[in-house]
């Protein structure tokens, strides 16, 4: 618990940072939708007509009328993105920063094998991620009542509980990557969540690539998809989690044999 205090210690600033931000905009945009409402039922028959751009995003399947359909979209697309890359970066430099730091030689002079140090780490990033969701689905159900609406429940607990496996099973993913990195991660951890959410853009558009979505986070957390199906798609929840173990067990097999420098 010492070990896990102290990197929670370390990455507090970050967490703190991305949670407000992540949670200021959302706040925003659900007090915007009452001046929005009106207009947005006139636009969301011209964005379901858009074609290849209506099915990229999703807004063929929802009303952006609706506070669920609005919240899908705009709110949906700020927390996964959000979400996404605080979870690919924290996971990324989770392992990396020791060498990156300097500090491998401090750590593992310890009487504690390799494979809890990578254990404690791990817990620590998915703690991380649980603290900053819960933080984000507080605000935005506060948020909700402020404005006078009745809280739909169902569709942003659904789509908070897609947002945060989307996340663990990125975390896993850079945390494995994380175990063959010695300096720089940010650069790395960005590209691997860039690179999965055009691979669900690409998903969305053209059938011919739809089983891209089982390879992508973000085919199981498409907002759009969880408040119009009112459900998560099981198939790909599992081909995610089994992705992100995956990662995990690299970083375990290859950290605990590796030479630290």
């Amino acid at each position: 618990m010492i070990f896990i205090r102290h990197e929670l210690r370390q990455g507090r600033n970050a967490l703190i940072l991305w949670t407000a931000s992540i949670g200021f905009l959302i706040a925003v945009c659900i007090l915007l939708f009452p001046e929005m409402k009106a207009q947005m039922e006139g636009v969301s028959a011209l964005f379901a007509s858009m074609g290849a751009f209506s099915r990229a995003f999703g807004m063929d399947k929802i009303s952006f009328g609706a506070l669920t359909g609005f919240y899908a979209v705009e709110c949906g697309n700020i927390l996964s993105l959000g979400g996404a890359f605080f979870a690919s970066l924290t996971a990324a430099s989770a392992l990396a920063r020791e060498e990156r730091d300097r500090t491998a030689e401090f750590l593992l002079t310890h009487p504690v094998r390799r494979a809890r140090v990578v254990l404690w780490k791990l817990a620590s990033v998915a703690i991380e991620l649980l603290i900053l969701n819960l933080a984000v689905f507080a605000l935005s159900i506060a948020a909700v009542a402020a404005m006078g609406e009745a809280v739909p429940w169902l569709e942003l607990g659904l789509l908070h509980l897609a947002c945060l496996l989307m996340q663990l099973e990125l975390a896993g993913i850079c945390f494995g990557l994380s175990a063959y990195l010695r300096r720089g991660s940010a650069g790395a951890a960005m590209g691997v969540a860039c690179l999965l959410y055009f691979l669900n853009i690409a998903a969305n558009l053209s059938p011919r690539v739809e089983f891209l979505k089982y390879l992508t986070p973000f085919g199981y957390a498409d907002g759009a998809q969880v408040v119009s199906a009112c459900r998560l798609d099981g198939g790909m929840v599992l081909a995610g989690m089994a992705l992100g173990a995956l990662g995990v067990a690299a970083a375990f097999l290859h950290y605990c044999r590796k030479d630290i420098h």
